[in-house]
């Protein structure tokens, strides 16, 4: 029984458990217990919920543009102005200090999907959530490069003075600002800063555990991160993880224009006004070769469930007197040098069975080919589909003898069974 919920609740693939981080379980219960309570007993005003939704917005642009692509990836160069106000925007959000946000994030880069990365998603949804910030365990973060973030003047001043910092940015200045311009000082408390920090809290969260388990593996399958809308919309843009994790130093996380990326399109609007510069961009024909091998990878699959013509070298060479002799007794059809065995088709062959049985043991290459009729794609595939054997000496030869339409994009791969059946060239 016991077995069960763990398994129910994801707590089987949790490592070890030495104890509790109390200050985060705390900030994680106490926060939307307080949310919960307003939105029960609290009067909503429509300017603090307009207030809330602005501030999440905000807030999530300085976790996803400043935390995350600028100190985490430097995938631009931000303004001082843009930096200090970004910086100001995530401590809002109170998710530790950008040092301590970036330092484990290059390390799940570096580490995905094993034990030296903080939020590893093999550990299930839960641990990969909200887990590793709650629980105690032998596990530590693996090395990752931090020189620049040591260096860094605003992230260490930050890091320094976090704490006042996060609860005067948190906290005071949403419930003063709900509370001198409209009077809703409960409303500022409750929603602009509790609803709203949990809104953000999850947000964020959800780029560790939705955006490795929902979507699709668009680029690359190796690692768990995958690309979809609903993750995307949940976390600021953030939701096209698996293009994130084969190009962490893009700007962007949504490659084509019409995914959804605010995060984006804000760094993109601040290149506009110069806040913004050196935007870091993949090379295109890299990031499509990715994407094809991906496409390939999936018709590869549909490829080797299909069933092929047999590999001409497979065939026997048969003389021309066997050929006619053998035609006597089943419904044999020259075409192209490949002696093929019509008499199970005879009944559902379009232009009626005695077509086929008055070329029987004779050379219908001509025919096939628009002398009676031209022939469709699925026609030369079927056909192909039934080759018994070679003609001996060969015979005339109308477009490719061995390769029929659906085997002429053959995707051969390197590693590919050497007794696959596929085309011979």
């Amino acid at each position: 029984m016991l077995s069960k919920l763990m398994n129910c609740l994801g707590l089987s693939t949790f490592p070890t458990v030495r104890g509790v981080q109390w200050f985060n379980l705390a900030v994680l219960i106490i926060t939307p217990a307080i949310a919960f309570y307003g939105l029960c007993y609290v009067p909503v005003m429509s300017q603090t919920m307009f207030c809330a939704l602005g501030l999440y917005v905000v807030t999530m642009l300085g976790i996803t543009a400043g935390y995350h692509r600028l100190w985490s990836h430097r995938a631009y160069n931000a303004h001082p102005v843009l930096q200090v106000a970004l910086m100001l925007a995530a401590t809002c959000a109170m998710q530790g200090s950008c040092y301590w946000w970036a330092r484990r994030h290059r390390s799940h880069h570096r580490h995905t999907d094993t034990d030296r990365d903080p939020y590893n998603a093999q550990r299930g949804l839960l641990w990969s959530h909200v887990g590793w910030m709650v629980f105690r365990t032998d596990l530590r973060a693996g090395s990752a490069d931090i020189s620049d973030l040591k260096k860094d003047v605003l992230v260490q001043w930050q890091h320094r003075w976090y704490f006042p910092l996060a609860f005067s940015t948190g906290l005071i200045v949403p419930t003063v600002l709900c509370g001198l311009l409209w009077g809703d000082w409960k409303g500022g408390i409750y929603f602009a800063s509790a609803l709203r920090m949990t809104a953000c809290h999850h947000s964020t969260f959800c780029i560790n555990s939705i955006a490795h388990y929902l979507g699709e593996t668009t680029y690359d399958d190796r690692l768990s991160p995958r690309d979809h809308l609903i993750s995307a919309m949940l976390t600021m843009g953030e939701g096209y993880h698996n293009f994130h994790h084969q190009f962490p130093m893009d700007y962007r996380n949504a490659f084509r224009w019409y995914q959804y990326d605010p995060t984006k399109w804000f760094i993109a609007a601040c290149n506009l006004l110069g806040l913004a510069t050196n935007l870091r961009t993949f090379p295109s024909n890299e990031i499509e070769k990715g994407f094809l091998s991906m496409k390939l990878k999936d018709l590869k699959t549909v490829q080797d469930s299909l069933t092929w013509p047999i590999p001409p070298e497979e065939l026997p060479i048969v003389e021309w007197d066997t050929f006619r002799q053998e035609s006597s007794k089943r419904t044999l059809l020259l075409v192209s040098g490949y002696i093929h065995d019509t008499t199970s088709f005879l009944k559902d062959h379009p232009g009626g069975a005695d077509l086929l049985a008055r070329h029987s043991g004779k050379d219908a290459t001509a025919a096939f080919f628009g002398g009676v009729y031209e022939h469709s794609n699925a026609a030369h595939n079927l056909l192909a589909m039934l080759r018994v054997g070679i003609l001996a000496g060969g015979v005339e030869c109308l477009g490719h003898p061995s390769v029929p339409p659906s085997q002429a994009l053959y995707i051969a791969g390197h590693s590919r069974d050497r007794n696959a059946r596929g085309p011979s060239h």
